[in-house]
């Protein structure tokens, strides 16, 4: 089984606005540095309009893979990501319809986008992490390979528990079902909002998948106490030291998303 991948998502929580997190290039700096330190070797990110000096400043601080997030965003608010080079950046393979505390997220996402996606990763040599959010993403995702606008092993984060239209089960045979329908040979990660999380990354790492945790996500830890993202990151990989499967450096991780 390879190593274990965990993304750390010290961002904004949807479901609990109040939650602190890291907002300027040097916070989410020195967060990436210590989500490093605890386990992590992908930082998703949350930067939108300070997109060059948060890479900037991360890659300054330590060696995490830099992940863009904000996927709801147009390709025209997120071009810093590619032309500063970032390792990845967030590709949501349908919709997005959200409910949230603060607002609802309704946001039309072509194939016409994502082949415009694929084509500037190719040309920036950024690698794409594709959003899985139901069986309908895998289709979006299969029509991409068929049409050859991207070639296999392709990154993936399959989410779980997000509130709204594309809200799926946050359990165990949900994971399973949708795992199953995945291209071969996909790196794929979970996400899990709110309940639920524990048994699907406990899953995952049994099934030699990889996790995503941080305050975005989940900002409470396994006793549903309110911790930092270094903290989650630092449960997530006492759980899978527990459950035998060893953490991925940075060098590994890099080579198994294609960097």
């Amino acid at each position: 089984m390879k190593p274990l991948i965990i993304i750390a998502t010290p961002n904004i929580c949807w479901l609990k606005p109040q939650v602190d997190y890291p907002r300027t290039p040097e916070s989410i700096a020195e967060e990436a540095a210590l989500c490093l330190a605890n386990g992590a070797t992908i930082l998703h990110t949350h930067a939108e309009g300070k997109w060059k000096e948060t890479i900037a400043a991360v890659r300054s601080r330590c060696e995490i893979i830099v992940q863009c997030g904000m996927s709801s965003l147009p390709i025209s608010d997120r071009m810093e990501v590619f032309t500063e080079r970032a390792d990845m950046i967030s590709i949501i393979l349908n919709h997005h319809d959200e409910a949230f505390i603060e607002g609802d997220f309704n946001v039309l996402h072509t194939k016409d986008e994502l082949r415009e996606y694929a084509r500037l990763c190719n040309k920036y040599r950024v690698v794409p992490e594709w959003e899985v959010w139901h069986a309908g993403s895998i289709w979006n995702l299969n029509h991409l390979l068929g049409r050859k606008a991207i070639k296999p092993p392709c990154v993936t984060t399959l989410f779980f528990g997000w509130p709204g239209g594309t809200w799926s089960p946050p359990t165990v045979e949900e994971y399973f079902y949708r795992r199953r329908l995945m291209p071969q040979g996909c790196v794929c990660n979970v996400s899990i909002m709110g309940e639920g999380q524990r048994d699907i990354i406990a899953a995952a790492i049994v099934h030699g998948d990889h996790v995503r945790v941080g305050t975005e996500d989940n900002p409470c830890d396994h006793n549903g106490i309110p911790v930092d993202t270094p903290a989650l990151v630092r449960e997530t990989a006492e759980m899978a030291r527990a459950l035998g499967r060893p953490l991925a450096s940075v060098q590994q991780a890099r080579k198994m998303i294609g960097l």
